[in-house]
């Protein structure tokens, strides 16, 4: 069972005291926060492992971790991402084409249960048989019984393509996509920001949600491209990395993100935290990426005193248990299956 993360505030550090660090050339003091992000991180996959073991609750004594609802460490083992893997990218016609329009279809919505919706309504999911007229139908009947199509994991603008509700702007941005050559151009982008620029100039795509869903293109088998190539911080990021280095990081939050990456074993070293990664994969920059954002959650009352940009003060989010069972199926390309 793991226990208290942090003494909230003690400036007191288990391997020696680190108050600065070198960031592209900047000099950046630290905050207690810094350190909790660590703790947080080894405290949240330790419950995620005790989780997948099928050990019984409680799996941590941090109250503020077991009342509150906090995304995993591994962008790749939350709930939703696994279904997007296992039951979206990796089942279905394996044409690129196809696992394109079924990633970004899956990813607008950001909600098992839309997908569902559309899968049993609709069958196979398919660019080479799409119709508007079908998924529109499906989609709105279920937006007139009152279910929630989109998660609120985050915000997705709508587009505005000429129609009236958001899923039809969506699905008509779909259409552009597919019909302009993105699918192409993204697999055939020789870096990784290459083809993040390629999505993020269609329209209502801004930075974060290009990044996110170019993200989820590359579990794909198709896509070879290294999670460490490349971040774009989000909101939250922002607002986490304000907590830890203060304003100096403003401006190079990306540089930031990275030096948390290739520091990590380094640092778990020095709090005397065990932390075996995923399988033995280490944190990748959009897992440091995340994890910032959540450790911005954390520190609003671990750390009240220390304030962000956003100035929220609470934990909106509730931890409530699901019952169904975890999965930890990832690309195959990356070798953890076995």
């Amino acid at each position: 069972m793991v226990t208290l993360l942090q003494d909230r505030g003690s400036s007191e550090r288990a391997g020696g005291d680190l108050t600065e660090v070198q960031v592209a050339g900047r000099t950046l003091r630290l905050s207690p926060v810094f350190d909790t992000y660590w703790r947080f991180a080894a405290a949240r996959q330790a419950v995620y492992e005790a989780r997948l073991e099928g050990r019984p609750s409680p799996w941590t004594r941090d109250p503020i971790l077991s009342q509150h609802r906090f995304t995993n460490c591994y962008r790749a083992a939350d709930r939703v991402s696994q279904v997007l893997i296992g039951d979206v990218i990796y089942r279905g016609p394996q044409q690129w084409e196809e696992i394109f329009f079924r990633t970004l279809l899956f990813k607008i919505f950001n909600k098992a249960s839309t997908w569902a919706l559309l899968t049993e309504a609709l069958g196979e999911v398919r660019w080479d048989t799409y119709d508007y007229r079908a998924y529109d139908e499906v989609l709105s009947v279920a937006f007139s019984r009152g279910e929630r199509l989109y998660s609120a994991a985050y915000i997705v603008p709508p587009p505005q393509l000429g129609e009236e509700r958001k899923h039809r702007n969506h699905l008509r941005l779909l259409e552009m996509m597919m019909s302009s050559g993105a699918p192409e151009r993204v697999l055939t982008a020789t870096t990784m920001r290459e083809a993040y620029e390629v999505l993020l100039a269609y329209p209502a795509l801004g930075p974060f949600l290009a990044y996110q869903y170019l993200v989820d293109l590359n579990y794909a088998a198709q896509m070879t491209f290294s999670e460490m190539d490349f971040v774009v911080p989000g909101p939250g990021a922002r607002d986490g990395i304000r907590k830890c280095f203060g304003r100096e990081a403003a401006g190079i939050e990306a540089e930031v993100i990275r030096y948390m990456a290739e520091t990590q074993g380094d640092q778990f070293a020095r709090l005397g935290l065990a932390f075996g990664g995923l399988k033995g994969r280490p944190l990748q920059l959009i897992d440091c990426q995340n994890l910032f954002c959540e450790v911005d959650k954390y520190a609003r009352v671990a750390h009240p005193e220390i304030a962000g940009i956003s100035g929220r003060s609470r934990i909106k989010q509730a931890y409530r248990r699901d019952s169904a069972p975890l999965t930890a199926w990832f690309p195959p390309k990356w070798g953890l299956n076995s």
